[in-house]
């Protein structure tokens, strides 16, 4: 008998790992989900991201987001779940870089770190860092709540991120649910991998073949894909 089954999605871990560089960001969660899942039924895809700033170097960001954003919200099985972005400007230390490559230096597997040639003492520069906050806590809630509540039987995995070990643990340990990991990155963590009960690596041609129509109907309305997409 197939399984119940949820999918929780890092966003950005399937961004930066799968799609940034490729044709296939207009991506259909369902259809991409089934074509991992073909043996599951899926109930439910639960999509966790946060909402993007303009950048000075590019500045229609978030009107890329929201167009995918809206297209998503047209899929009955998909619920978004959003964080958000903390900015704030830090002192951090520079790593000594190799003058031909401009590759940054390694000894011993560690970075060089660029000192003070008058003191020796670490080189210290003022950075604006930006962090995207929430979507690793609401994806563990929400596993821990399926979970908890019996609202499914396996629960799949789509990140990299080591944080959710703990949860995993607690929901394979405590309500027995099986768990799926789709890594969006070979070199994914080690630990989430060992931890799953099943792996499933996503191939190209499920990206492929998993593309939103352009435009997608919504309503009385149209959303077209991103004209660089």
């Amino acid at each position: 008998m197939p399984l119940e089954t949820h999918v929780y999605i890092d966003g950005f871990n399937l961004y930066y790992g799968l799609l940034k560089g490729t044709p296939y960001k207009w991506l259909d969660l369902e259809r991409f989900c089934d074509q991992l899942l073909p043996k599951n039924t899926i109930r439910k895809i639960c999509y966790f991201t946060a909402k993007v700033d303009a950048r000075s170097h590019d500045p229609d960001q978030p009107t890329r987001q929201q167009a995918y954003l809206h297209a998503l919200a047209t899929l009955p099985r998909v619920e978004v779940h959003l964080g958000n972005f903390m900015s704030s400007v830090i002192s951090q230390v520079v790593v000594d870089t190799d003058p031909v490559t401009g590759r940054y230096l390694r000894t011993g597997g560690k970075p060089v770190l660029k000192v003070d040639p008058a003191t020796g003492a670490p080189e210290k520069v003022w950075t604006y860092k930006s962090e995207e906050k929430g979507s690793d806590v609401n994806l563990a809630a929400h596993l821990l709540r399926d979970a908890y509540q019996g609202n499914c039987a396996c629960a799949v995995i789509i990140s990299n991120d080591s944080d959710l070990l703990t949860p995993i643990r607690m929901a394979k340990a405590d309500c027995g649910l099986k768990i799926g990991l789709v890594p969006p990155r070979p070199k994914g963590s080690v630990e989430l991998k060992r931890l799953a009960d099943f792996k499933v690596d996503p191939r190209t041609h499920w990206l492929a073949s998993s593309q939103l129509p352009d435009p997608v109907p919504s309503g009385s309305a149209l959303i077209h894909k991103p004209v660089n997409w």
